[in-house]
């Protein structure tokens, strides 16, 4: 019962912040946030599950236990975790603890509110992370939703209504598509259950029915689509990415992190889960594989120019998480081991990564006021540290050995190239690498421009160095960061051991 008690410590941590004065919110938000982060590592220490959950791979800590019956259909309280779950869960609290301490400079009003609207989002995604049913799942994703809309539109910048707005009503609407294409399945399947383990078993049998004039193979293409689509506005990818740079631009930075960090996760992992693992034979149709693969590269390349483009630090980080989860796309339609298992591992690398990095543009806009590349420069002088940590995440975001980022895209690289899925493969890996020379070339610009040179900054505000709260966040999440890139087993073993079923599907490789 270890995942309930996580998943319930937290939503009682957010009530009890709620009613805290606003005074002593902050840090004791930052308290109870450390429930969930040493029951997670306790998780992790512990894990004794093989295989994949949906393929009849065992489960770790599951509990199932009959819920409600609607329609003859029994919805079950499924939770459990595997190795493509558990990095992600112990991914959430961590980064969610360092993310409320990251707040406690720059938000000072409704400070309750604000930390209990945190952890309320860092309990529903816990639960996206570690459910079984469909039904409890969909509960917890729109869940995520309603914090993260009042965090933007309540604490944001001058444009945060429209932002928050923006968000919510792109991420809604693919929700809802996604869950038509979802449901045109499971009510076409001889069960009477949403356990996503039973629907995908169900499925890899043949057992579908057609339904309003669709054979089993057209309908399965439409459901994939469906949910291919609502889950991309999520990621986000080339051309359902607009909402992110608005989203990014005005929610403050303790959001940012959490949005980049661990809600962007929550689309390639639902990816994963449902398109890749439930309907491997629509995914590796030759055209469905190369469209989604020149949908990942055009995402990497796109994403990377785009970002090349702005003057804002905090816009070229976001446009630079477009470009990452295109990476992250294409290792999953490699169906291959290091293909998927580099892309789950991304997945986590991308989340201390970009944390790091909207964490110290966040450190440096509280002392300076201003985020743009034109305004500022020779910040290393009087920010040493800041500016040493932020140096150290941007050669992560380049792909630097030893670091989490450089073993991602060293899997995902392999295999995508070696895939047999994608037609012309190496074609379209060679074109994704090329995303690695303009990532470095605007990181490189706007930190030679802001970070180094004679200092000049015109402001009214000290321009000191960072206190110890504001930059301790940024060295825990840089020792993982390298922990990561030195020891990827770490999570990689156990990732390998559940996309293993998946690639066998298929026939993939290593």
């Amino acid at each position: 019962m270890i995942i309930e008690a996580l998943i319930g410590v937290t939503f009682l941590a957010a009530l009890v912040v709620m009613l805290a004065p606003d005074e002593y919110a902050g840090k004791l938000a930052f308290a109870l946030s450390l429930l969930p982060v040493v029951g997670s590592l306790y998780m992790w220490a512990g894990f004794d599950a093989g295989g994949n959950a949906l393929m009849a791979g065992s489960i770790a800590y599951e509990t199932q236990l009959d819920w409600l019956t609607v329609a003859g259909y029994e919805l079950q309280w499924f939770v459990g975790v595997d190795g493509i779950s558990l990095p992600l869960v112990v991914l959430s609290t961590v980064l969610s603890s360092l993310a409320i301490v990251s707040a406690w400079t720059p938000i000072d009003t409704r400070q309750s509110q604000f930390y209990g609207l945190m952890l309320f989002m860092e309990a529903n995604l816990l639960g996206v992370f570690t459910a079984l049913d469909f039904f409890l799942w969909f509960v917890f994703w729109e869940a995520v939703l309603v914090p993260m809309y009042f965090l933007i539109g309540v604490w944001g910048g001058p444009r945060r209504k429209y932002a928050a707005i923006k968000f919510f009503v792109y991420t809604n609407i693919a929700s809802l598509v996604m869950f038509i294409g979802f449901m045109a399945l499971v009510f076409n399947l001889p069960i009477s259950s949403f356990g996503l383990p039973e629907i995908t078993q169900s499925l890899q049998a043949g057992e579908l029915s057609g339904s309003v004039g669709l054979d089993p193979a057209a309908l399965k293409l439409a459901a994939f689509a469906a949910m291919f689509a609502g889950f991309a506005v999520k990621v986000p990818v080339v051309p359902f990415h607009t909402w992110l740079p608005d989203a990014h631009v005005e929610a403050p930075t303790p959001v940012s992190v959490m949005l980049a960090g661990v809600l962007l996760k929550m689309g390639t992992y639902a990816l994963l889960r449902f398109n890749f693992t439930m309907l491997p034979d629509v995914a590796t149709r030759p055209l469905v594989a190369t469209v989604i693969a020149a949908v990942a590269v055009v995402s990497v390349i796109y994403g990377a120019m785009l970002a090349l483009a702005q003057q804002d630090l905090k816009r070229i980080v976001a446009y630079s998480s477009v470009s990452s989860m295109g990476y992250v796309i294409l290792g999953l339609i490699a169906y291959t081991g290091l293909g998927i298992g580099g892309a789950t591992f991304q997945m986590v690398a991308h989340g201390l990564i970009s944390g790091l990095m909207f964490m110290a543009v966040g450190v440096i806009y509280n002392v300076t006021h201003t985020r743009m590349v034109g305004d500022m420069s020779g910040m290393a002088d009087r920010m040493p540290i800041t500016v040493g940590i932020l140096v150290a995440g941007a050669f992560g975001y380049m792909g630097l050995p030893l670091m989490a980022g450089f073993a991602a895209e060293y899997f995902i690289f392999q295999g995508a190239f070696a895939s047999t899925v994608i037609p012309s493969a190496p074609l379209f890996t060679a074109a994704a690498m090329f995303g690695i020379v303009i990532v470095a070339g605007y990181l490189l610009f706007a930190m030679q421009r802001t970070l180094f040179g004679e200092f000049s900054l015109e402001t009214d505000y000290e321009v000191r160095r960072a206190r110890f709260h504001d930059v301790a966040p940024l060295a825990v999440l840089l020792l993982c960061t390298i922990a990561l890139g030195v020891a990827p087993d770490i999570f990689f073993e156990m990732i390998t051991d559940a996309i293993e079923p998946v690639v066998a599907v298929v026939g993939g490789g290593a």
